[in-house]
């Protein structure tokens, strides 16, 4: 029996479950809520008809109820929000910069060092508070839900950029599939530590969490544990002991840029959590040493930004495209980093 179990996260494990089974060939005709029930540990049969009801699970790309009889070889994929903890949601008047917005979702272009969900102590001041108090009148939101904005992804609290919302459950659904299946794109810029030996390239290894430290995640050899991904990078600018990086994703987990460029020898620039907070490339002088605490001030963080996000709209079906510029500071420490590259070019570096 070909069975493929994938609960993904990066941005969305604590927001959804994703399943995905094949029907094994030899499959007697049977409900799908029982089906489903039986393959997916600690699942109530009527959690996963309420499931079916509102239209979460699908067989060969088409929504079925409870009572359909699962055939060999249907493939079923299962989009569903995690139960609920019951932690209400308190509405806050947090501005948001909002870059498009519709009946269906909004785009947002989030700042560095804004908390995207409620959880580990932030439970005020998070995007979602703000949300919350955005889409007060929105019947489809409830405050007693942690994930009331109806989140599809998230990113980091200290990484910038865009982030897709949606305001019904229809467009919830459609955009979830399109995560789960890997049809969104999502480009991000990095500034790593280093260089590498080729100008673009992929890396591909499953992404666990560290047994050592469970704040952070680790690339696994073992293919039985953590989840498939994979980072397509390409280098568009030498700085020197630095460089700025494109990164595509084809899959998305918690931390995955982090981690792969940590895992190829290249922590992104001040990220505490995996080591490049200090000086791993460049010069032995104190004038250096200078420099690297100025950057380090400037931009007090990791270095990303989600710079791209695109997907098909779930009620148009057009093609929709976000792009939106890095913060000014990140601009301003790309600026000190050319200069410093030019000076010691022409031999007044250090």
């Amino acid at each position: 029996m070909h069975d493929e179990h994938e609960l993904t996260n990066d941005e969305q494990s604590e927001l959804y479950e994703h399943y995905a089974f094949v029907v094994d060939k030899g499959q007697s005709p049977v409900r799908i809520d029982k089906y489903v029930t039986d393959k997916i540990e600690g699942a109530s049969r009527n959690r996963i008809q309420n499931a079916a009801d509102a239209g979460w699970i699908l067989v060969n790309n088409i929504a079925k109820k409870s009572n359909y009889k699962v055939k060999p070889f249907d493939r079923i994929s299962i989009v569903m929000p995690f139960e609920r903890r019951g932690v209400e949601i308190l509405p806050e008047n947090i501005p948001l910069d909002i870059i498009y917005e519709d009946n269906d979702l909004l785009v947002i272009n989030k700042l560095s060092g804004m908390v995207v969900h409620p959880g580990h102590g932030n439970y005020s001041g998070t995007m979602v508070n703000a949300l919350a108090y955005h889409l007060r009148d929105n019947e489809n939101i409830d405050l007693e839900d942690e994930r009331a904005g109806l989140l599809v992804h998230r990113i980091d609290k200290d990484t910038s950029g865009i982030i897709v919302v949606a305001k019904n459950l229809e467009t919830l659904k459609d955009l979830a599939q399109q995560f789960f299946n890997h049809t969104v794109e999502r480009l991000y810029y990095a500034l790593i530590w280093g260089q590498f030996n080729q100008s673009e390239g992929t890396i591909t290894g499953n992404i666990a969490r560290s047994t050592k430290d469970r704040l952070r995640f680790q690339v696994v050899d073992d293919e039985n544990i953590g989840k498939h991904a994979v980072t397509h990078y390409k280098v568009v600018e030498d700085l020197g002991y630095v460089s700025l990086v494109q990164c595509k994703l084809e899959t998305g987990r918690t931390h995955q840029i982090r981690v792969h460029m940590t895992h190829t020898g290249h922590p992104l620039f001040n990220d505490e959590r995996y080591g490049g907070n200090k000086i791993l490339r460049g010069t032995t002088f104190t004038k250096y040493k200078q420099f690297i605490d100025n950057c380090f001030e400037l931009v007090p963080h990791h270095f990303l930004h989600a710079a791209v996000l695109g997907f098909i709209h779930p009620r148009t079906k057009k093609q929709m495209h976000f792009e939106v510029d890095m913060p000014e500071n990140m601009k301003m420490l790309l600026e000190k980093w050319r200069r410093y590259v030019g000076d010691r070019e022409v031999g007044k570096g250090f």
